[in-house]
């Protein structure tokens, strides 16, 4: 391990004894026998005041401190309030858009540099005062001097540097994990690094980011269920990003939705149709909904719309993958077990040997409980725990192209359960699946491949008659080849044939020739030349035989 490495353990190490962290770490039985060594721990007793702060506020800091990618984490583990207590997902939530800010002296810095030119000749008007601030950037209220009312978000200073430190250490310690760990093979973890790493550093290209979101507005460009904000990409730099500033109420907001009165089952109801939407309509899915980017526009309370912001991470699935999450899906919804253990060794993603009668039975053990039930009747965290062990126990290995798709079902399904927990998310996902099946196996999909072929279709028909006539040429010619290589093996296999018969009148010939000479000499009756004039007649027939064979 590199001495980088070990300084940056030795960094978070200090930052979890600093906020008492430490209690946690050591409450583990297979750690208490090393409790000893915080009692001598400087930082321990230099930080007395910070290790007597709430434990959510104490959780909250030391993610801060630690830098973005612990964050992330944090944001994540916000959405699942079914899995913390309250404490900790509420201080946990202000890492969405409460992350302490950087100085914006910086922050203008930063964007005049990205855009070369001042702050005055670029905008009308410049808020200093941040409206939010995350792990990787903020974003400041302006005004376009044409009038419009835009955001502008600026990265942190430095984060590709910081970002991979922490990644070269999670490299490290996967690498670790796949070479000496059971499990390791199994949970991939140097693809699922792999696979965070691309998606992280993605995040530091704004412009990217703009094209994301220009591409999701298209998407959704008539939507009445989802707004996305135009991006002004005249403004747009790899650390900066222009957007339309918009009205909306944040979704973690739930007192001041209801006080506008907003009709919390359509919302939660257009939320699981639009994450469907984007996964197997459009194949392009924004994959970090977590509640500080997304807002929800309320001028129609009883059908609200949401509003979603920073793109910078989105995600797509091959068709293959989508073909085979959908049948699982639709499988899991009419309790077919036997077919959804069949698509999992279809896709490999367990191995060829699993017996589908097993594997079934353990998936028909998880899932049966929860059917039918609302969200708010369904323990996830048991749930998941016990997938989890059917997991291990018939060696599904992890599938890192689905990481990013599996952490927005937990973004989604966290905020379902927070806007309307009597969701039957069943009885919404199934019809909108079923007929994106048939959509891509029946009749309708035969059509809409033909609508999508006809123009080069049109290109290729003018073409088309010289095309054949050319093929039934080349056919032609290949038959006239054809005959004549079988002409010409016919006549190899006669010729191999005469030689054979020659081969054989030869030796019969020479046979009867040398016989009739051995009785000419040893013979001394009237019988004897007899037999040898007819054995010499014989044999010299024979050699003619053979000469005329051989011609």
């Amino acid at each position: 391990m590199a001495f980088g490495d070990i300084r940056r353990l030795w960094t978070i190490q200090r930052v979890m004894v600093r906020y008492g962290l430490d209690e946690f770490l050591f409450a583990h039985p297979l750690a208490r026998p090393l409790r000893w060594l915080m009692l001598v721990w400087p930082d321990r007793w230099l930080n007395r005041d910070t290790r007597a702060l709430p434990r959510a506020e104490r959780i909250h800091h030391a993610l801060e401190d630690l830098g973005p990618i612990f964050v992330k984490f944090g944001q994540t583990l916000s959405t699942r309030r079914d899995l913390l207590p309250d404490d900790i997902a509420d201080a946990l939530s202000k890492l969405q858009d409460q992350v302490l800010p950087f100085d914006s002296a910086i922050a203008r810095e930063e964007i005049e540099r990205g855009l070369g030119t001042s702050i005055e000749e670029a905008f009308a008007h410049f808020e200093d005062q941040p409206l939010a601030s995350a792990s990787i950037a903020q974003v400041h209220a302006a005004t376009l001097h044409d009038g419009s009312s835009v955001v502008v978000k600026v990265l942190r200073p430095n984060m590709r540097e910081v970002i991979k430190r922490d990644l070269g250490l999670m490299y490290r310690i996967a690498h670790l994990a796949e070479r000496y760990w059971s499990e390791g093979p199994r949970l991939r973890p140097v693809e699922v690094v792999a696979e965070y790493e691309k998606t992280t550093l993605d995040e530091l290209d704004l412009v990217r980011e703009a094209a994301n979101g220009a591409q999701l507005r298209r998407n959704f460009q008539d939507s009445t269920q989802l707004y996305v904000p135009e991006m002004y990409f005249d403004y747009c730099r790899e650390n900066v990003l222009v957007i339309e500033r918009i009205d909306g109420v944040q979704i973690s907001n739930i007192a001041e939705l209801q006080r506008r009165g907003v009709n919390f089952e359509a919302l939660a109801e257009h939320g699981v149709d639009v994450f469907f939407r984007q996964v197997f309509r459009d194949n392009f899915f924004h994959a970090d909904m977590h509640p500080g980017n997304v807002f929800v526009d309320t001028a129609v309370p009883s059908d609200p719309r949401y509003i979603a912001v920073d793109f910078g991470i989105v995600g797509s699935l091959t068709l293959e993958d989508r073909r085979y999450l959908a049948e699982n899906l639709v499988a899991f919804f009419h309790r077919d077990y036997d077919r959804v253990a069949e698509l999992h060794v279809q896709s490999g993603w367990v191995p060829e040997h699993t017996r589908i009668e097993d594997f079934a039975s353990a998936i028909r053990t998880v899932c049966e409980p929860i059917f039918e039930k609302p969200l708010a009747e369904i323990s996830f965290g048991l749930v998941l725990l016990r997938l989890f062990q059917t997991a291990r126990r018939f060696e599904m290995q992890v599938q890192p192209q689905l990481i990013l798709l599996q952490k927005t079902l937990l973004h989604i399904e966290g905020l379902g359960r927070q806007l309307y927990p009597e969701l039957d998310l069943w009885k919404t996902a199934k019809p909108y699946l079923e007929r994106w099946l048939s959509e891509q196996v029946g009749p309708r999909a035969i059509a809409k491949r033909l609508r999508a072929e006809l123009p080069r279709y049109g290109e290729v028909l003018p073409e088309l008659p010289g095309l054949l006539h050319s093929v039934l040429k080349d056919v032609q010619a290949d038959r006239r080849r054809a005959a004549e290589q079988v002409l010409a093996i016919e006549k190899l296999q006669n010729t191999i044939r005469s030689g054979q018969r020659s081969q054989r009148f030869a030796l019969v010939g020479v046979g009867a020739v040398v016989a009739s000479v051995l009785l000419a000499g040893n013979g001394d009756g009237v019988a004897l030349p007899i037999a040898t004039w007819l054995l010499g007649g014989f044999g010299a027939l024979c050699l003619v035989r053979a000469v005329f064979d051989r011609q």
